[in-house]
């Protein structure tokens, strides 16, 4: 007896970030500007935004979730906003997809230095020069 072939679970195309999530957590580190008052305190952690997708992969609302205030809210708004989705076809069904976002705030590691200083003796040239 031969089976119906199943019907995929939803019909509705998702949108997707080109690469996958790993490349968009590339993205908003690199489009990421620590904002100043936030490392004058010195705070860190991780703002959660929720942004819907049109059809054409752009985020049309973004608002936050859970915040942490010091200027890291509007920094993870300005970042969602940057964000470009795959557009999707959906039988002419404008379809807007909610998703949520979590951008993490770490506060750069200082930067160790070292020299290391050779100290060696001129006595050769100091002879010549003499005569």
């Amino acid at each position: 007896m031969a089976r119906k072939p199943t019907k995929p679970e939803s019909f509705i195309e998702r949108t997707q970030y080109p690469g996958g999530n790993k490349a968009m957590a590339a993205f908003i580190r690199s489009n990421l500007k620590y904002p100043s008052r936030a490392l004058e305190a010195k705070i860190q952690g991780r703002v959660a935004v929720d942004i819907d997708i049109d059809k054409n992969g752009k985020v049309q609302k973004a608002k936050i979730r859970s915040g942490l205030g010091h200027g890291c809210d509007e920094e993870a708004l300005r970042v969602a906003k940057l964000l470009k989705f795959l557009p999707t076809k959906n039988k002419k069904l404008r379809v807007v997809f909610h998703k949520t976002i979590y951008v993490n705030f770490a506060l750069p590691k200082p930067v160790q230095m070292s020299y290391n200083y050779q100290v060696s003796s001129n006595k050769q040239s100091n002879s010549k020069q003499n005569q």
